[in-house]
């Protein structure tokens, strides 16, 4: 402990010596570490760390296969809660908005409807009042309850203890609070936290049969705990009995799926795949930044222990052995790690503290629960260690052959040598993993323009929409018509307003409806037979031109197509080719619907993007909203008046209607939020890595050619007396870190190409073969090596020949 100490104080003086070099070391540490803790923090708040429920490592959630889905039909749940022998109990939940009264104005709530045994299953007790159960359910509409979470009780209620018991509407249907969840539950997905629970039987509210209906899966997951001593291989096959006997029971349901299990919390293989390779890739170039800093700071170190080649000659010398140098050598680089570990961390800290906060999707109530916990303190430190450890070994090599008495002889003469050191494959390797990360972030940008500038089939521009699902004001089937003409009315009636149409669901939406569709001549009716998976919208007759879509042929709706008028529809292009073979054939053409219905094609729109930004070309079709109507309705507004002024006027010309109907106003732009977060946070996060990895490069060209340019002082002097021209100068000087800088460029160009695999599942719509990133990535890495050197540049450049013969 004495040794131990006594090599701190002398790795502390000999740090406040070079304060310069330790502030950069520092630095530089504080931020490969701080990038890798945030990974970590992110990636072990989303895949690591179990959802905030007892025995967490037992629940798992049912997923179908091969159809990569988690949807049941409340019927299907039903069946394999009760005749399953592999789980204590399963649940059920789905996520629903709805619209929320509590006596002032109306508002649009988020709820996950749960089945009865919810609670009770996940063994979760109330912080106030008490849950509903099992026991309350009888029937559809049978259990008007619910629970608040308790952000929504502290923020909507004050924490006012006497909210027990009182009741509230849901769709203007009367609801009882019964009690208030506890503060650390916020439901059974990772990242959305709903408003409160009901229990899943008042799904059918609007007199839907929903719950009745065996073939429609709309129940969001299924979820439950493996029994003690039953394996998810052993429940896997439980399950698929039960499916294959319920595919012979109703063999109209073309039900041929089996079962896996997945975590719940991050929807299992749908969404949970992507995020976990999005992060496994941020984690592996967060990996390449810590390695380039260690690289940075190793050649650091060997310079450094270069200058200090006497020093250590006297030492050993005086009798010091090698290993007390070498370990006054691997405590400082150890202070520098852990001192970069914890300026790293702290930054880290603040940044995961903003995100934990941050709200990507404002309509939706989403959450990044990412605060750093003992793991990711635990990853910081074992980093900081490595990396001390890791560069501090870099110049051992040439400490264990340092000869004290040739040093003292050659005085402070330093030879460059002109074979590749230590040093260059450093600086080669950092300059390499930097061109790699500006690579990546050239694709993230490339990628991001490509994904806002595809053909949506829509524009989002000088576009408001306004959502007004007439079931939250408990409109009934034949009123909904009505309702819906009458809004549209009203709204073209305002100044400014061009157009106005009504859309059930949005293209690239929180869902897109979806059919299978026969060719006319199909008797056979069963899903098997269909000739294709078609995306189906009801809309109104002006949508498309308040949407922007393109009307190819044909003609678009209008208000004479009802109920009592033969059926109609508008279909892309891609319907028309899969259907009719061609766009001409489908002109006045048929099809059929799942329940025999014929609908004559007599409009062809554009293509579009109607689920994701990187599906493939998709089948669409669009139908009167007056002869298949929908409560749910968008209105698309197209105007070129100011979005706020806009909105503003929308709501109380719409209040005025009906004051009971909660609406929701935002701009098509703003609602693109969710299918843009992907690519939007891939832009971001790479970008800051390649903004990290720039700094880097800088950094380690900078020291490489500073050091070279000091030790070569009198030379260059020499040639400057003999008339160097200032060319072979700056050749002299720099020309060997100009060519190390070339190298690691075109290592890391060709290494980014080689990733390409890796990229594509961090950023769609992207590639490193791109000819801009090619070009973006030369452009940048020269302009870095030309910041890098312009100083020692200056100063090879200033070297005045006289004053250094004088003072040697």
């Amino acid at each position: 402990m004495t040794t131990l100490l006594q090599d701190v104080r002398f790795a502390l003086r000999q740090m406040r010596k070079s304060p310069g070099f330790t502030t950069a070391a520092v630095l530089t540490l504080a931020l490969a570490i701080g990038a890798n803790a945030v990974v970590f923090s992110i990636m072990n708040a989303f895949i690591l760390r179990p959802l905030n429920v007892p025995h967490a490592e037992t629940l798992y959630g049912l997923w179908h296969q091969p159809d990569n889905n988690m949807a049941e039909s409340y019927l299907d749940y039903l069946d394999l809660r009760d005749r399953n022998h592999s789980f204590d109990d399963l649940m059920a939940y789905n996520i629903n908005e709805v619209g929320l009264d509590t006596g002032e104005s109306p508002s649009r709530a988020w709820i996950e409807e749960t089945s009865g045994n919810y609670f009770d299953a996940l063994r979760i007790q109330p912080y106030l009042g008490h849950f509903f159960h099992a026991s309350d359910e009888h029937g559809p509409n049978s259990a008007p309850y619910i629970v608040l979470t308790y952000a929504f009780w502290h923020t909507h209620f004050q924490d006012d203890r006497g909210v027990i018991g009182r009741v509230v509407q849901v769709n203007k249907h009367p609801f009882t609070i019964l009690g208030v969840a506890p503060p650390e539950f916020h439901g059974t997905l990772l990242f959305f936290h709903p408003d409160f629970f009901v229990p899943i039987v008042n799904h059918d509210l609007g007199g839907g049969d929903q719950l009745n209906a065996r073939g429609d899966r709309w129940v969001f997951m299924t979820i439950g705990h493996l029994k003690a001593g039953v394996t998810p291989a052993q429940a896997i096959a439980d399950l698929n009995s039960i499916g294959a006997d319920l595919e012979k029971t109703y063999p109209k349901e073309d039900r041929k799926v089996t079962f896996s299990l997945a975590r719940p919390s991050l929807y299992g293989d749908f969404v949970g795949r992507p995020v976990r390779q999005f992060l496994a890739g941020l984690m592996l170039l967060a990996g390449l930044i810590l390695l380039a800093a260690c690289a940075n700071l190793g050649s650091l170190f060997a310079a450094r222990a270069a200058d200090r080649s006497r020093e250590v000659a006297l030492r050993l010398a005086l009798g010091s052995s090698r290993q007390r140098i070498l370990r006054g050598l691997f405590t400082e680089a150890v202070l520098i790690s852990l001192m970069g570990g914890a300026v790293g961390l702290l930054g880290s800290v603040q940044l995961l503290g903003w995100l934990s906060v941050w709200q990507p999707m404002s309509r939706f109530p989403g959450h990044l629960s990412v605060n750093p916990d003992a793991h990711v303190y635990g990853v910081a430190l074992l980093l900081a260690l490595a990396s001390g450890f890791l560069f501090g070994a870099v110049p051992v090599r040439q400490i264990l052959r340092t000869n004290p008495y040739e040093v003292i002889k050659s005085g402070s003469t330093v030879r460059l040598g002109r074979r590749m050191t230590a040093r260059d494959v450093l600086l080669v390797v950092q300059i390499a993993i930097c061109a790699v990360l500006v690579t990546s972030s050239m694709v993230a940008v490339r990628g991001l323009a490509r994904s806002l500038h595809e053909n949506f089939g829509f524009e989002v521009q000088n576009t408001m929409l306004a959502e007004a699902d007439l079931s939250m004001a408990d409109y009934s089937a034949d009123r909904v018509p009505a309702m819906q003409k009458r809004m549209i009315n009203a709204l073209q009636m305002i100044p400014s307003i061009e157009s106005v149409g009504i859309i059930d669901q949005l293209p690239l939406g929180d869902e897109t409806p979806d059919s299978k569709v026969f060719a006319d001549n199909t008797s056979d009716l069963r899903p098997s037979n269909a000739a294709a998976d078609a995306a189906m919208f009801k809309i109104s007759p002006e949508y498309f031109h308040a949407a922007g879509t393109a009307l190819l042929f044909g003609r678009t709706f209008t208000w004479h197509d009802d109920k009592d008028s033969p059926r109609v529809a508008v279909v892309n292009r891609q319907f028309a080719r899969k259907i009719f073979g061609t766009v001409t054939h489908a002109m006045g053409g048929y099809y059929k619907m799942p329940d025999g219905t014929r609908i004559q094609v007599v409009g062809i729109a554009e293509d579009g993007k109607y689920t994701s930004l990187t599906e493939n070309p998709t089948p669409a079709m669009f139908l009167p909203i007056l002869q298949f109507s929908s409560n749910s309705a968008w209105l698309v507004v197209r105007s070129n008046r100011d979005p706020q002024q806009l909105g503003a006027t929308i709501r109380s010309t719409l209040r005025q209607l009906d004051a009971g109907l909660p609406v929701y106003i935002q701009t098509w732009y703003k609602e693109l939020d969710a299918v843009l977060l992907g690519p939007r946070m891939a832009t971001l996060s790479l970008g800051v890595l390649g903004v990290i990895g720039a700094m880097l490069a800088v950094t380690g060209i900078f020291g490489m050619a500073a050091y070279s340019v000091s030790k070569r002082l009198r030379e260059l002097g020499i040639r400057v007396a003999l008339g160097a021209q200032r060319k072979e100068v700056l050749q002299a000087a720099l020309g060997r870190t100009f060519k190390l800088l070339a190298l690691g460029s075109a290592a890391g160009l060709l290494l980014g190409i080689l990733a390409t695999p890796v990229l594509a599942f961090i950023v769609d719509q992207a590639t490193p073969r791109d000819p801009l990133v090619l070009a973006g990535v030369v452009l940048a890495m020269s302009l870095l090596g030309l910041l890098a050197a312009w100083i020692p540049a200056q100063r090879a450049l200033s070297v005045d020949p006289m004053i250094l013969l004088h003072e040697e």
